[in-house]
């Protein structure tokens, strides 16, 4: 897969991808219109170009607020969303050029207030979502906000195991899409105690879902 080919999607007006984007960068806005006063701090998983976040964060209110470090391993990707995060007058959006999977990185913005982890879960095992969403208790702060992203394109459709996940950690549900929808979006805010982020490990293994589904 050509990740950074695929991201071509985004820019026509009919894609699931466009219309998911939009879903997700809702859900963002909302995070940002609900957390308290003050400094947040964000990281993103697997961010590809970064439409998501900084997409969100050019015209927010709250952009001065937010400190944010985007993970994302190919370069071009990486090019593209430092770009835009220079384009769109944010210095504290960060874009990490490396592999998402390594909690290290996460290391100076973890608890954070927004985690994304969109575009990611379609592309592991399923032993590898529940083993990420595991690992979200150390990335995600007390009332943070957690927004992912799942393909409902395949069987079995793992949306509702995902929440299952989620809430058996403490995170409560606040939106997931409807499940007709060919992809599935949710927002889940913790409200559990963050463990401490665990130095050196690995949260998952990027298999790609196009070799998945050929698996």
């Amino acid at each position: 897969m050509d990740w950074h080919e695929w991201h071509d999607a985004y820019d026509s007006p009919d894609s699931y991808l466009r219309r998911r984007l939009a879903l997700v960068q809702e859900r963002i806005r909302l995070a940002l219109d609900e957390a308290p006063p003050g400094p947040l701090t964000a990281v993103s998983l697997c961010a590809g170009q970064g439409r998501d976040l900084i997409g969100v964060l050019h015209d927010h209110p709250r952009r001065a607020d937010v400190r944010a470090r985007l993970v994302e391993l190919d370069e071009r990707n990486v090019t593209v969303a430092r770009a835009a995060a220079r384009a769109a007058g944010l210095p504290d959006v960060e874009v990490l050029a490396g592999d998402a999977s390594l909690t290290d990185h996460y290391a100076p913005l973890a608890p954070a207030d927004l985690v994304l982890v969109c575009g990611v879960l379609g592309n592991l095992v399923d032993a590898d979502v529940e083993r990420t969403i595991d690992h979200l208790t150390q990335l995600c702060r007390p009332g943070g906000t957690v927004v992912w992203t799942r393909t409902r394109h395949f069987e079995p459709d793992l949306v509702p195991q995902i929440c299952a996940w989620l809430e058996e950690r403490e995170f409560k549900r606040l939106w997931v899409s409807d499940p007709t929808l060919g992809y599935g979006v949710g927002a889940h805010r913790f409200a559990g105690e963050p463990r401490p982020l665990n130095p050196g490990q690995r949260m998952f293994d990027f298999i790609g879902y196009d070799t998945l589904r050929r698996g």
